[in-house]
């Protein structure tokens, strides 16, 4: 059941919290990512791909805290400068296995760590941080599930510049984001036909992006893209 509240409300309906609870909370919870990553891969042997994607997902979820928690937009901008040089780093080094588990050349998780930056430096001052927390969700929910059920289910492949992809990963793409934008913005506007709309709409750009992604540029295109387009229609259609 969607909880429909007014813009200010979702943030400022949790109590504040200082800097040091909400550094311990955003840091148990990517603990908890990891060891749950490290669970699957000894527990249920699944692939590199598949952690990888689950990592991809989970850290994405991130965001969220941030913005239920009211974190300052100074912490978000300088973790993702610090992981985006981490990242860069692990291409050389092996510093971050999952990085290197794709088995093409793609520089995707440095633009998911730029991309997450950039969103929070644009809309966090803006006093607009759902916008951020959309397009990041779009990139993790999305692709995330794209290339799991892809992968598992993928029946039906075609082919975009030299990437492989399929149409069963494609369609949970599209819903994936259809749902993330939904619930987002159904959660600060009111759910409305003009909301709907917008999803869809953030849906279908978000489908072509990873489509035509390459070299795991859709980690940078599709939240940028996805947020971009929310905002414009939903200034436009939502005031």
């Amino acid at each position: 059941m969607l909880v429909i509240v007014s813009q200010t409300a979702l943030p400022d309906s949790l109590p504040s919290t200082s800097l040091s609870i909400q550094l311990i909370i955003v840091s148990s919870y990517l603990g908890l990512v990891a060891l749950s990553a490290i669970a699957i891969r000894t527990f249920f042997s699944a692939s590199s791909e598949a952690v990888r994607k689950v990592v991809h997902i989970g850290t994405g979820n991130v965001i969220v805290f941030a913005w239920l928690l009211q974190v300052p937009s100074w912490i978000g901008i300088a973790a993702s400068v610090i992981f985006s040089l981490v990242t860069l780093l692990s291409y050389q080094f092996p510093l971050l296995p999952f990085i290197n588990s794709v088995g093409r050349k793609s520089f995707g998780t440095f633009f998911y760590a730029l991309s997450i930056g950039l969103l929070i430096s644009y809309f966090w001052p803006k006093g607009l941080p759902f916008y951020a927390v959309l397009g990041v969700l779009t990139m993790s929910w999305g692709d995330g599930l794209a290339a799991l059920i892809g992968q598992r289910w993928g029946k039906h492949p075609y082919e975009m510049w030299g990437m492989k992809k399929s149409w069963e990963g494609s369609l949970a793409m599209f819903f994936a984001t259809a749902i993330v934008g939904v619930v987002i913005l159904g959660c600060v506007h009111g759910l409305s036909v003009e909301v709907m709309g917008i999803a869809g709409a953030i849906a279908l750009l978000s489908t072509f992006l990873e489509a035509f992604s390459k070299w795991g540029i859709d980690n940078l295109t599709v939240p940028l893209g996805s947020a971009a387009i929310a905002y414009g229609l939903s200034s436009l259609l939502l005031g």
